[in-house]
C-alpha cells in the first residue's frame, strides 16, 4: 500500500481499540491535503466523544488547526505549555528555538534569480512528490551558496533527495544550464555533475567497513562505471591529496573510516564528491553532530568551494549557520516554499518567514 494509506491504516487500528487516550506521532507526515482534512474530521469526532488526543507534529499550521493546547519540548526538556489562542506562530517558534525574536523588519524578498543573467547551473520548476513536497521552484547558480531553512518536517531533506534523484518526483522539470535534463536516478545526477552529502552520514554516507581511501574513491568510481576501474595507486594519490586539502585528521588513508571523528567523517564524504569535480554540491545537515572547531573548518571549506565556482545547496536546522554562510536563503514551511531572502537577512527574518508573517 502507498505510505499515505499505511498511515491511515495505523490510525484506524488505534481508533478500533476504543482508546480513551490516542497518541498520534506525526500522523500527517505522508498525507496530502485531502487526507489530512479527513484525518482531522476523525480527530474532532473522537475529541467530541471524550477521547484525549496527543498530536505530535512539526507542522505549525496543523497545530493551530486542530489543537487546543501546545506543549513545547526542546533538547529533551519541557519548555512550556500554552493555549493555542494565546500563543502566535512567532511566539511558538521562539519557544522552540530558545530565544526571543525581536520585531525587526524583514528585508525585501530577493529578486528572482536569472532575470537577464546567465542560466542557473541547476534549476527545477514545479518539482513535487505526493505527500512529501508541494510544487516549488529552485535555482542554483555557479559560485553561490543557497541556504535552505525550515523546521524539521518542512521538506528540506525531501527536496534535496528529489534534486539528486534519490526519490522520484511526481511532477516538475529539471534544467541544467537552462536546458531540460534527464534526471531520473542518482547515476544521472553524477553524470550531470551533482554531488550529495546525506543527512545521516553514518547510515547513508560512509561505508563503515571501508577505509578512508576507499570511501573517498566511491563516487568517482561510480561515475566511471563498471567498465573502468580506478587503480589503487590512483586512489591513494587522490585520497592523499584531498585528505591534505580538507585537513582530514586520520592516522592513514587506510584507516577504516568508522574510526574517525564525526567531523572528519563529514570531511571525507565531502572529499568523495570533490574527487568528481562537482558543479553542484547538495549538503544536508553537514555540520550535525560535529564540534564547533570542526564546524568552522567545514564552513570555511564550503566557502572556498563556492569561490571556486561550485554551486552549493546548504541545508541546516541551525538558522544562524544558514544566515552566516548563504548568499541567498530559501525558506520552506509545511513542505512548501515560503519565500526567499537575500544575503544580509538576519535570523529574525528567517524565523518570521517560517512563522508565516508577512
Amino acid at each position: 500500500m502507498p505510505a499515505a494509506l499505511q498511515q491511515l491504516a495505523t490510525v484506524a487500528r488505534a481508533v478500533a481499540t476504543d482508546a480513551r487516550v490516542l497518541i498520534l506521532d506525526e500522523p500527517t507526515s505522508s498525507l496530502d491535503a485531502d487526507e489530512v482534512k479527513a484525518l482531522f474530521t476523525l480527530i474532532r469526532r473522537l475529541r467530541d466523544k471524550g477521547v484525549a488526543i496527543l498530536f505530535v507534529t512539526h507542522f505549525l499550521d496543523q497545530v493551530y488547526e486542530i489543537c487546543d493546547r501546545i506543549t513545547v519540548l526542546r533538547n529533551g526538556r519541557f519548555v512550556g505549555e500554552y493555549a493555542c489562542g494565546k500563543l502566535d506562530a512567532r511566539g511558538l517558534i521562539a519557544a522552540m528555538v530558545g530565544r526571543e525574536l525581536v520585531n525587526a523588519e524583514r528585508p525585501a524578498t530577493h529578486a528572482a534569480a536569472g532575470t537577464g543573467g546567465t542560466p542557473a547551473v541547476l534549476a527545477a520548476r514545479n518539482i513535487a512528490r505526493r505527500g512529501q513536497l508541494k510544487p516549488m521552484d529552485i535555482e542554483l547558480r555557479a559560485g553561490e551558496v543557497l541556504g535552505l531553512a525550515g523546521l524539521l518536517g518542512s521538506g528540506r531533506t525531501e527536496l534535496a533527495r528529489l534534486l539528486f534523484a534519490l526519490d522520484q518526483r511526481d511532477s516538475g522539470e529539471i534544467f541544467v544550464d537552462g536546458k531540460p535534463a534527464r534526471l531520473e536516478q542518482p547515476a544521472d545526477a553524477l553524470r550531470l555533475g551533482l554531488g550529495f552529502c546525506p543527512e545521516d552520514r553514518k547510515e547513508s554516507g560512509i561505508v563503515a567497513e571501508l577505509s578512508v581511501r576507499e570511501n573517498i574513491a566511491l563516487a568517482l568510481q561510480a561515475r566511471m562505471g563498471l567498465g573502468s576501474f580506478l587503480k589503487p595507486a590512483a586512489q591513494r594519490a587522490l585520497a592523499e591529496k584531498l585528505v591534505a586539502a580538507l585537513g582530514v585528521k586520520t592516522a592513514s588513508i587506510e584507516t577504516p573510516i568508522a574510526q574517525l571523528s564525526g567531523g572528519n567523517q563529514q570531511k571525507a564524504i565531502i572529499a568523495r564528491w570533490l574527487a568528481t569535480h562537482p558543479r553542484v554540491l547538495i549538503l544536508d545537515e553537514p555540520t550535525r553532530g560535529i564540534d564547533i572547531a570542526a564546524k568552522q573548518e567545514l564552513m570555511n571549506e564550503l566557502l572556498e568551494l563556492a569561490n571556486g565556482g561550485t554551486a552549493v545547496l546548504f541545508i541546516s536546522a541551525e538558522i544562524e549557520e544558514v544566515v552566516r554562510l548563504s548568499d541567498r536563503i530559501m525558506v520552506l514551511r509545511d513542505r512548501a516554499k515560503a519565500g526567499e531572502l537575500p544575503r544580509g537577512a538576519d535570523e529574525d527574518a528567517v524565523f518570521s518567514m517560517i512563522a508565516g508573517n508577512s
